[in-house]
């Protein structure tokens, strides 16, 4: 199945069970609870994005621009199902995000990733690419002072200006 044949569209709380669902499916990512999800999708809505074939989720990106830094959109959590890995959505789904007015005023995208997700990487540094912007990298949150050793340090990406 080709990612043409995805749709794109903002979430409603409707799919809030449903994003639940397909985040523990994707593992390594951090499971939040289903009302959590349910906000997602309502209060972050116009920087969020669901995709969906044959109206099933297939994929979701939840961000939100920071609120004392409105200039940067801060993406959450990428999730895509694994019978539509490899094929460029997720990269699909964060262009979606920026063409929207709501990010209009976006320079920076920012993100938190631990050193083992390999595929988290790899698409953050290609849209670094693709924007033609910078990437810088530092611990954010460290395993630590902040998890008390019971999460991996999470290092935040910051891509731009572009």
């Amino acid at each position: 199945m080709t990612v043409e044949k995805i749709e794109l569209k903002k979430p409603s709380a409707l799919k809030g069970m449903e994003v639940n669902q397909l985040v523990a499916d994707c593992a390594p990512l951090d499971r939040n609870s289903v009302y959590c999800n349910l906000l997602q999708c309502d209060h972050f809505r116009e920087t969020s994005v669901a995709a969906e074939r044959n109206q099933l989720l297939v994929g979701f990106v939840s961000g939100y621009l920071i609120p004392a830094s409105t200039d940067t959109l801060f993406i959450w959590q990428v999730a895509v199902s694994e019978t539509v890995r490899g094929k460029g959505l997720a990269k699909r789904m964060l262009n979606e995000i920026l063409s929207r007015s709501a990010c209009s005023q976006v320079r920076f995208i920012e993100t938190t990733i631990t050193q083992a997700n390999a595929g988290s990487w790899a698409l953050f540094r290609s849209l670094a690419k693709a924007l033609n912007a910078p990437l810088e990298e530092s611990v954010k949150f460290d395993q630590e002072t902040h998890f008390k050793g019971k999460h991996d340090s999470e290092y935040l990406v910051r891509i731009g200006p572009f």
